[in-house]
């Protein structure tokens, strides 16, 4: 069974392993200690089982919108919708905390990740050109009306 939660400072190295696994240009291990102690927007989920944490979603929440970070699932359970899951329970909690959008910034190459995020609402919003610092790959901005 998987259950979802709101991340700990416990669960940072965790989440960093995660991240290294993930991402061609992970945050640092201070980033997520960071966001954990001193980022007063930062909420973070995790997903878990019995095995233990298998994946995260990080978000700000600012003045009414909140703004993904970043969400990765460990490669063994990807493709068993909890990113999915962890993108639902992200926009449940934003919608508690009053935020009007969500949005974030998606590989322009990142069909599978689109196609999800387009599937929970989220419409393009533009380009940022470059964004990426591991290869200099565009970003598209995705965004979505939390109260429709």
């Amino acid at each position: 069974m998987i259950t979802y939660r709101k991340m700990t400072p416990v669960d940072v190295e965790a989440v960093y392993a995660i991240e290294l696994a993930t991402f061609p240009a992970p945050w640092t291990l201070d980033s997520f200690h960071y966001e954990m102690r001193e980022n007063q927007f930062a909420h973070y989920l995790i997903a878990e089982d019995a095995s233990g944490i298998i994946g995260f979603c990080g978000m700000w929440l600012v003045i009414d919108a909140a703004q993904i970070t970043n969400v990765a699932v460990v490669e063994r359970m990807r493709g068993r919708k909890i990113g999915e899951a962890l993108m639902r329970e992200a926009m449940r909690v934003a919608r508690e905390a009053d935020m009007d959008t969500m949005s974030l910034e998606v590989r322009v190459t990142n069909e599978v990740a689109q196609n999800l995020y387009r599937k929970l609402g989220f419409q393009d919003g533009g380009i940022r050109k470059g964004y990426y610092t591991d290869n200099g790959e565009d970003a598209l901005v995705m965004w979505v009306n939390l109260n429709e």
